[in-house]
């Protein structure tokens, strides 16, 4: 439409244009012209008049004038500018005339047109033909120059009208060319441009997957080509599209089945993962709890040393199970931080306490700066995540010393452990903190760690939102530096003296479930010997039983989670307190290592011990407990 309309349209306005000009400029010349004669014509009338100076005559001659059509103002003037005639309304839009005009001036207003015409006298020389000396009047008799000068005013409101009218016929041709060039674009938009409008609606119906869009076969030569052209290739694309989608159906279908075989794969391993961890946690949760007790007791020197050493294969073997186990939390995202405030230095002090014995095997110094600072974050995590920077500075630092500093950084607090070790390449420094990843122990050495203690603290402090961060280099040492908030101090609780010693259990009566005998018989035994009143069943009607007979109400359950029947530890434990009528305080032992297990711990506020439990940590979980300590 418009490459139709614009050429006709700018055609039409520059013909117009220029015809309309020029027929304004002929019309203003006319008028200019018809002024000027009415001027000269009053100026030859008024030459015996203005050299008689008879002013009547010029009066008649002025009043005469306007009966002329357009005029409406005359006037005329002496040769000195003396004003001797006037008739009607000069246009005060223009200057006043001044003195005497000496050639024609014609001006103009809004409104007027101002034709000034000078009236110069005629002169008649007589040539006798004989003498050829001219005869006639002496010079000093002869009239001036110019007598004087006639002012005619015209009205331009006739042009004007006529100019209106010009542009109004010239407006309504570009209006009569506008309407003929839509009406002939029209028709070439639908002879021309309407089949090119249907290929494009067919291409773009096409380009959203309607490959049964097709054109309609219509006009001729090179348009016939392309419609043509258009229904070919969405034919192509139709059928490409049919054998693409059976293709993809095909590997679909396959890609499902291959996914299902792996997810099926994946959860007979989870299972016999699942099954193995547990029958593996049993035996070595009843080893270990028999080798606690039988450290109690007093041996020769041999049997004793013996008793160490089978003692730290077994705890070497809990380590194990352990960080597989806290990798396997926090992959699960089972892990909820308890974030508060607390101070640092005895975090420090325990961490130095438990790390000297393996400096002092070295010959290390290790040194932790006393600070007064206090931190937010979870107490627990973060002992762990000092406790492995410290542990792993030690184990790979051949002499020399380790040294935990703590330094400002505005509201954060960056805690450095730093070491005069072996160092790391900057190659390898992203690799340390993968699984079972050692550098320095391609013989897997077993005093050299598991390497799963970096892996646990970047997962730690990316759970924490604490920044870690590394600077080390080969035979120099390492620094590794964790950045923390800095808290304000809390006034710490007064505590309630305890009625029992810490870590005296005797007397303490405890309600024990356990499915297996081998784990059942070896936790009983451990209790016993701690001074503890156990009663002990396979399952909870056993159990129920036996505390009927014996006429007692526990202090204390300890169940395992999974127990043979429909029932499990949660459901011992609430039932269990339901009989009794009191919150009972309870713990699960489990070796399951599955996310829901915790999960189901967490909601029903129970502490969870994962098989193999440590005798430490169980002696100090039931001194924590409410009313276990009474």
């Amino acid at each position: 439409m418009l490459a139709a309309v614009l050429p006709m349209l700018v055609l039409a306005i520059v013909l117009t244009a220029f015809y309309t000009r020029t027929r304004i400029n002929d019309h203003e010349d006319a008028y200019r012209a018809r002024g000027q004669a009415f001027g000269r014509q009053l100026a030859a009338a008024s030459e015996y008049a203005l050299f008689s100076g008879n002013r009547e005559t010029l009066q008649r001659l002025s009043a005469s004038m306007l009966a002329e059509e357009d005029l409406t103002g005359v006037l005329i003037l002496a040769h000195n500018g003396e004003i001797l005639a006037r008739s009607g309304n000069l246009d005060t839009a223009l200057p006043p005339p001044r003195g005497t005009a000496i050639e024609e001036e014609v001006l103009s207003s809004r409104h007027t047109l101002r034709i000034i015409e000078p009236v110069l006298p005629s002169s008649v020389e007589l040539d006798d033909g004989l003498s050829g000396i001219a005869v006639g009047v002496p010079a000093e008799s002869r009239p001036p120059a110019v007598l004087g000068s006639v002012v005619v005013d015209i009205s331009r409101a006739r042009l004007d009208a006529r100019l209106n009218e010009l542009l109004l016929t010239s407006g309504l041709g570009i209006v009569l060319v506008l309407i003929g060039s839509l009406v002939l674009a029209n028709y070439m938009s639908r002879s021309v441009t309407g089949p090119i409008r249907q290929v494009a609606r067919a291409v773009e119906r096409i380009g959203r997957g309607q490959f049964s869009a097709r054109v309609p076969p219509v006009g001729g030569g090179t348009l016939r080509t392309l419609t043509d052209g258009v229904n070919e290739m969405a034919a192509q694309l139709a059928s490409a599209h049919e054998d693409m989608s059976r293709q993809i159906a095909e590997a679909t279908a396959e890609l499902r089945e291959r996914k299902e075989q792996a997810e099926r794969a994946t959860l007979s391993k989870s299972r016999f993962l699942a099954a193995a961890s547990h029958d593996l946690r049993q035996p070595m949760h009843a080893l270990g709890l028999f080798i606690a007790e039988l450290a109690q007791h007093q041996h020769p020197p041999q049997i004793r040393q013996l008793v160490e050493r089978i003692a730290a294969s077994a705890g070497a073997m809990e380590n194990l199970l352990d960080s597989l186990l806290d990798i396997s939390r926090l992959d699960a995202d089972v892990v909820k931080p308890n974030v508060r405030p607390f101070a640092l230095q005895p975090l420090l002090d325990r961490i130095a306490t438990e790390e000297r014995p393996g400096a002092d095997a070295r010959d290390l110094e290790l040194k932790a700066r006393p600070t007064d600072a206090w931190i937010s974050s979870d107490p627990v995590l973060f002992e762990r995540i000092l406790g492995n920077l410290v542990s792993n500075a030690v184990r790979y630092t051949r002499k020399g010393r380790v040294l935990v500093v703590c330094r400002r950084r505005g509201n954060r607090l960056r805690i450095e452990v730093r070491d005069n070790g072996i160092g790391i390449p900057p190659e390898s420094q992203d690799l340390i903190f993968q699984e079972f990843v050692q550098l320095h122990n391609p013989e897997r050495a077993r005093d050299k760690g598991l390497g799963l203690g970096l892996p646990i603290v970047r997962r730690l402090t990316n759970l924490l939102g604490h920044r870690l961060t590394l600077r080390s280099r080969p035979g120099r040492g390492s620094v590794f530096a964790v950045e923390v908030p800095i808290a304000a101090p809390v006034p710490e609780v007064e505590r309630v003296e305890d009625r029992r010693p810490p870590g005296d259990l005797g007397g303490l009566s405890v309600a024990l479930v356990d499915d297996d005998p081998l784990a059942r018989t070896s936790m009983q035994s451990l209790l016993s010997s701690w001074g503890c009143n156990v009663i002990a069943a396979g399952d909870l009607d056993a159990l129920t039983d036996s505390l009927r007979r014996e006429r007692k109400q526990p202090e204390l359950i300890i169940s395992d989670f999974r127990l043979d029947g429909t029932r499990n530890g949660v459901d011992v434990i609430r039932s269990l307190r339901a009989l009794h009528g009191s919150d009972i305080p309870a713990v699960l032992v489990t070796g399951d290592t599955g996310e829901d297990t915790l999960r189901l711990a967490q909601q029903q506020g129970l502490p969870l011990l994962h098989k193999p439990v440590r005798p430490a940590r169980l002696r100090a979980l039931l001194n924590r407990l409410p009313g276990s300590a009474e």
